[in-house]
């Protein structure tokens, strides 16, 4: 079945969407030998070409039309040629009223072997299809129409009505649900079906259910707030429910069943069935504690980080308080080291003159000062951050007994000794004990000395604010860590293993194009850096912008900056011409426009996966999307005579359809429309892409923000990572909090995205780079190219040691350990296998690949990553083409994050969520919007190019390609928006274009 007929819902089914193209005419619109003698037998032209158009149309749709004559143009011409006969001379009209088209219909099914619908074994055959599916996995009435399409278009049976489908599969649905409810609630115990529905209920002087107390995650970054969310978690634990065992059950389905939980209004949990309702509260709450334990190791790790800053802080803040002191200090001090060289100068030394020569020039009350003044100013700093920890105790006493006896901390054998400290931290808890057993393993350096008092007895604050030091520094690292967080876990825990690895090994290798034997894999890449070395040598004297240059005593390869390419007048009267005639349009009506082309809005589904049945949602889909992409409140799109609009509908429509997972689907939609259109200039065919943040300051109380003064001043705010194709959308998104590296999330957006494309280039700023970074990337078959600038030092790496470079040799100095890589090369295979396949999240095990001491295997990597380090920056100093295609990309991120911004300008474009979630969902809608803005102005580009060619304007085919959908000028951002589409492009023609000078158009 045509691909393009098997993704559009509802609305396209059984239809031509567009025309077929040419490949699928000569595929599925030729008429065979067979045909031609069958066709033969029907009286009349109109008769023939009527059952040929029917028989083809069977063969692309898999069903027939209502109307057999509402095929595209080129299918009527295409067909009516192989019949020999002009379509325009046909009385088509007397075959549309017969009723032979029914005949024919008969006669066309019998004969070629089509089955209908109606017979027993065909649907009941579908059904259990279909109950397997719904078994397994939660995909949406959308998906599922699609999936039984094609099993009924595989299997030669006419699809019956749209609407005959989509109850079967609804009644499926219900009954799948049904069974996996019944499933889960056999499960529980009499108590525990009590404690589960007692959640709902409002205990007296509380304002909401027990279970939203539940669903509330902390936004308080504080000791109150911290023991609150460790509090949180015994809660959820109290319930009851751990010991239910669900690892039997399909994780897709369950996820269904906890979005439900989470998204829905306890109101709207206590119209459930009770079954339905059990097991929605089963599984919310079994996958509750994961979250909580994630919120609330959040805002320790966040606490601790603010405490040790401010201990920073305010010893420099000291340090510049003290400097008159030290200067004093200073002073007399040189005033003593004079007096006693003077003193060494003479024949006799006298102590006694000398010292009544010191008290007179200095008392014996200044010097005493002066000696403290040093001792104090002087003192080392690790000495000085502790003692200002210990007079912290008290605050962290308020949430460390909780903390230790709330949190079920693991570790490795790095981790050990102090999971040791902690456990025994945790039997002492507020009792007076003897503290001279507590095990001192873990004990740094520095911590030594304050550990023990005078006496020689163990000091418990010291004791626990060491422990709570090391602990914040090894859950970093994850040589503590802890089983039953998802955030917080080992994720080298989760790497290929054993069995499983060894039967994915090869297929791995496979797909990745990488050998088991890292001989040949280290051969080839020698060899292509060779070359690479070899070419950049051989252009070098001629090459205008790099050179070897003598810096501080050492070689260096300079790069002089590419000049900016001046735009041509012919570029500048184009980006007029296409600026002049883009029709100005209303932003409500650009995304009910894109919608109409796309479908987008047909991906928002239920929070349960049913098909709504409310009229005219795409309309209140989008206002809701519109409202939250330009960072205003659902009054602004509120229109109470519409019933799409109103408020009541909106809001509905926000919390139970707008979400990550189907602002994902439905942005995907237009990525993939956009890499489709056949009239856009050479942008980019989706290979080459660029990653880069959007920050926004959150000014309110959060805990998935953090701080950096240089771009949220005193506040806090968050990055949206957005991965952005070199056709101008946006792929991926990621909400990170504060400005953690782009380089962290880099491979997660190229693994983790949804789209038709397949970027193989990723490009990024020079920040990002790191050998790690690279190392990963090569792995995995991706070409990482960070722009170089403002970098004091490069080094090159070889893995030749003979190999002569000419010029080159000055720089390429540093050798690659390639036995290393050898060594370690099945552990390298197997960390790229994990990432593939999803078994462990990029970003989650770069963090912990990247903390020092770096391990041999990390090493191993970082050495693989020096190989495809060395060649990007030999060809950037090389090749003019490549360092082009970097700025140009470059650009373009830059030019929609414009776009973004102008596009999100209410609440002063500040970021006011206080959950992650919402975080998601509201710079998805920023993402998605800005996709369809693109696609429009895409479109709509296109047709100005046709217009200018159809008056007989030269368009250069490079310039047109420096034409940018990002401009806005044409589209109406602010103020109140009504949505008011406009007839003509609601029929499925598009606006006029207007006419150059044309000022309101």
């Amino acid at each position: 079945m045509p691909a393009e007929l098997a993704a559009g819902g509802t609305d396209q089914y059984g239809q031509f969407n567009a025309p077929p193209s040419p490949k699928q005419l000569r595929r599925y619109f030729i008429l065979d030998d067979r045909d031609h003698t069958r066709i033969a037998s029907k009286k009349g032209k109109h008769n023939r070409l009527g059952y040929a158009l029917q028989l083809t149309t069977l063969r692309f749709l898999g069903t027939f039309l209502l109307n057999p004559l509402d095929v595209p143009p080129n299918v009527l011409r295409f067909v009516a040629r192989q019949l020999g006969v002009q379509a325009k001379q046909v009385k088509l009209d007397r075959y549309r009223q017969g009723e032979t088209k029914w005949d024919h219909q008969r006669d066309i099914g019998q004969t070629y072997g089509y089955r209908v619908f109606s017979e027993p074994a065909v649907w009941i055959g579908l059904i259990r299809f279909l109950m397997a599916r719904t078994h397994l996995q939660a995909e949406s009435p959308s998906l599922l129409l699609d999936r039984a399409t094609a099993r009924l278009y595989e299997h030669n049976i006419i699809l019956p009505g749209v609407t005959t489908l989509s109850r079967l599969i609804a009644r499926v649905q219900e009954r799948s649900e049904t069974q996996l409810c019944d499933r889960l609630v056999a499960l529980l115990s009499p108590e525990q079906r009590e404690r589960l529905v007692t959640l709902l209920s409002v205990p007296e002087r509380a304002k909401v259910s027990s279970f939203e107390q539940l669903r509330q995650a902390p936004i308080s970054i504080s000791a109150q707030g911290l023991v609150g969310a460790l509090k949180r978690v015994e809660r959820i634990r109290q319930v009851g429910v751990r010991t239910v065992n669900l690892r039997s059950f399909p994780t897709q389905r369950l996820d269904t069943l906890s979005r439900i939980g989470l998204g829905s209004k306890t109101q709207t949990l206590r119209r459930l069935t009770s079954s339905r309702q059990l097991a929605v509260l089963l599984v919310t709450v079994s996958r509750l504690e994961a979250s909580a334990l994630d919120d609330a190791l959040t805002v320790l790790d966040s606490l601790l980080t603010d405490v040790f800053n401010r201990i920073e802080r305010q010893d420099t803040e000291q340090k510049l308080a003290s400097l008159p002191s030290l200067e004093e200090a200073a002073r007399s001090q040189n005033q003593l080291t004079r007096l006693f060289l003077e003193h060494l100068k003479t024949e006799q030394h006298d102590f006694d003159a000398f010292s009544q020569q010191v008290l007179t020039l200095v008392s014996k009350d200044v010097l005493e000062r002066t000696v403290q003044a040093i001792a104090e100013l002087t003192q080392p700093t690790a000495d000085r951050h502790i003692e200002q920890l210990l007079a912290r105790y008290s605050y962290v006493q308020q949430f460390v007994p909780t903390l230790l006896h709330t949190v079920g901390f693991e570790a490795n054998r790095s981790g050990q000794p102090l999971l040791a400290a902690i456990n025994a931290l945790r039997t002492l808890e507020r009792r007076k004990k003897d503290l001279s057993s507590l095990p001192t393993d873990w004990i740094t350096g520095r911590w030594g000395k304050h550990l023990r008092s005078a006496a020689g007895e163990v000091q418990r604050s010291a004791y626990t604010l060491g422990v709570l030091e090391q602990l914040h520094l090894s859950l970093k690292r994850r040589d503590l860590y802890v089983p039953a967080s998802d955030k917080f876990n080992d994720p080298r825990l989760r790497l290929l293993s054993g069995p499983r690895w060894a039967d994915l090994k090869v297929e791995v290798c496979r797909s990745l194009d990488l050998d088991p034997d890292p001989a040949v894999v280290l051969a080839r890449l020698e060899r292509q850096l060779d070359e690479t070395y070899h070419l950049l040598a051989e252009r070098l004297p001629e090459n205008a912008s790099a050179s070897i240059e003598e810096v501080d005593g050492k070689s260096r390869l300079v790069l002089q900056l590419d000049e900016a390419q001046d735009e041509p007048p012919s570029l500048r009267q184009l980006h007029k011409d296409v600026a002049a005639r883009l029709p100005r349009i209303d932003l409500p009506d650009l995304l009910l426009e894109v919608h109409r082309w796309t479908g987008f809005a047909d991906e928002f589904q239920h929070l349960s996966e049913r098909r709504s049945r409310v009229e005219h949602l795409p309309m209140s889909v989008c206002a809701v999307l519109l409202s939250e992409a330009c960072n205003v409140s659902l009054d602004a799109v509120v229109q109470p005579e519409r019933e799409a609009l109103r408020s009541s509908r909106l809001s509905w429509v926000s919390q139970n359809y707008v979400r990550a997972e189907t602002i994902a689907a439905a942005n995907a939609r237009l990525v993939n429309f956009q890499s489709t259109l056949p009239d856009l200039p050479a942008w980019g065919q989706g290979y080459v892409a660029s990653v880069d943040g959007l920050r926004f300051r959150v000014p309110v109380k959060s805990i998935y923000s953090g701080q950096n003064p240089k771009y949220f001043g005193v506040g806090s705010g968050v990055t949206y990572v957005n991965f952005v194709a070199d056709q101008f959308t946006s792929f991926h998104g990621i909400v990170v909090p504060g400005t953690l590296r782009d380089s962290l999330y880099a491979l997660d957006g190229l693994i983790e995205h949804n789209t038709t494309l397949r970027p193989k280039q990723l490009i990024s700023d020079t920040g990002a780079s790191s050998y790690l970074i690279f190392g990963l990337f090569s792995l995995l078959g991706y070409q990482f190219s960070p722009e170089l600038a403002n970098l004091p030092e490069r080094r090159y790496w070889r893995l030749n040691p003979q190999a002569k470079y000419g010029a080159l040799d000055a720089i390429a100095t540093n050798h690659i350990q390639s036995k290393l890589i050898t060594a370690h090369w099945d552990d390298l295979l197997r960390i790229a296998g994990s990432l593939v396949t999803r078994q462990v999240r990029a970003s989650d095990l770069i963090k912990v690949l990247g903390v020092t001491p770096k391990s041999s295997v990390v090493r191993a990597v970082e050495h693989f990553g020096r190989i495809s380090y060395t060649q990007h920056l030999l060809t950037y100093h090389d090749d003019p083409v490549y360092r082009r295609v970097i700025g140009t990309q470059r650009n373009r991120q830059e030019a929609r994050h414009s776009l973004g911004r102008a596009l999100f300008q209410g609440e002063r474009g500040e970021l006011r969520q206080h959950y992650l979630a919402g975080m998601e969902d509201q710079l998805g809608a920023l993402g998605l919007v800005m996709n369809a803005i693109i696609v429009w102005n895409s479109r709509y580009i296109g047709l100005v190019l046709e217009q200018l060619r159809s008056e007989g304007k030269m368009v250069n085919p490079e310039e047109a390609k420096r034409l940018s959908p990002l401009k806005y000028e044409h589209i109406h951002l602010k103020g109140r928006y009504h949505f008011n589409l406009e007839e003509t492009t609601r029929s499925g023609k598009f606006r006029k274009l207007r006419a150059p000078g044309d000022a309101e158009g």
